[in-house]
């Protein structure tokens, strides 16, 4: 499993975390004491896969830091793919880094997601690309009421279960780049993939949040205040 690499996007300048992103980058903000990045990889490494390829870009030198620090045993290749790339060119800047099937996934999004179960979900049909797909979480409260008005309660930003969005946890096949248009991963790239029929959706039911805004950060401190959080799937969850 090692050998299938991940390629995390760490190029951005998290302009919805500014001004906390004006002197380091997102993916160093920290969540629980330590920079989201380093959850991210866990993620990952929990589950088997310890071979990473950073797509760096704002702040760069300050992620080639980072990766110098990480734990012992992992593999990571920092690739500067320019300081204004947009997602999907941040993908297709590590091309030569990766393998015949590879992990895409953002800096800053945190899920407890199977990954071999991901990986397997991938290998089982014949698209080129897989992306995991979560319910979509409410950013306001919701209220229930009866036909004639009557509020019944209120539910504190639910999760709606009928609206998927796109969770960030991708597998790519190589030939995807032949498929590869534009320099938008959400807008561009995977839309193209869809309509080309080489798209397929892997959903994911468990915990996930994206750290977007300086709140996200505490709302994600908070979880993690005495673990390292409903993200972390152990190697024991991971292969039950």
């Amino acid at each position: 499993m090692a050998e299938v690499k991940t390629v995390i996007l760490c190029g951005g300048k998290g302009t919805r975390a500014y001004p906390l992103t004006a002197e380091v980058p997102k993916p160093l903000l920290e969540v629980a004491g330590r920079p989201v990045l380093l959850h991210v990889m866990e993620i990952y490494a929990d589950q088997g896969f310890t071979s990473f390829v950073l797509s760096a870009g704002f702040k760069a030198d300050m992620i080639r830091d980072f990766a110098a620090s990480a734990p012992a045993g992992w593999e990571i290749e920092v690739i500067d793919t320019g300081e204004d790339t947009n997602t999907g060119g941040r993908v297709t800047g590590v091309r030569d880094q990766v393998g015949d099937t590879f992990f895409a996934t953002y800096s800053d999004g945190l899920g407890d997601v199977d990954l071999r179960a991901l990986l397997a979900f991938h290998q089982s049909h014949d698209g080129a690309g897989t992306l995991t797909t979560v319910p979509l979480p409410s950013q306001y409260g919701t209220i229930e009421q009866t036909k004639d008005g009557r509020v019944e309660r209120f539910r504190e930003k639910p999760v709606l279960a009928d609206h998927w969005i796109n969770g960030g946890f991708f597998v790519f096949d190589r030939r995807a780049f032949d498929l590869w248009q534009g320099e938008d991963l959400e807008r561009d790239v995977l839309p193209a993939l869809g309509a080309a029929g080489e798209l397929y959706a892997y959903r994911h039911s468990g915990f996930w949040k994206s750290m977007d805004t300086y709140k996200d950060a505490l709302d994600l401190s908070e979880l993690a205040k005495e673990g390292r959080g409903p993200w972390a799937r152990s190697v024991t969850r991971a292969s039950s």
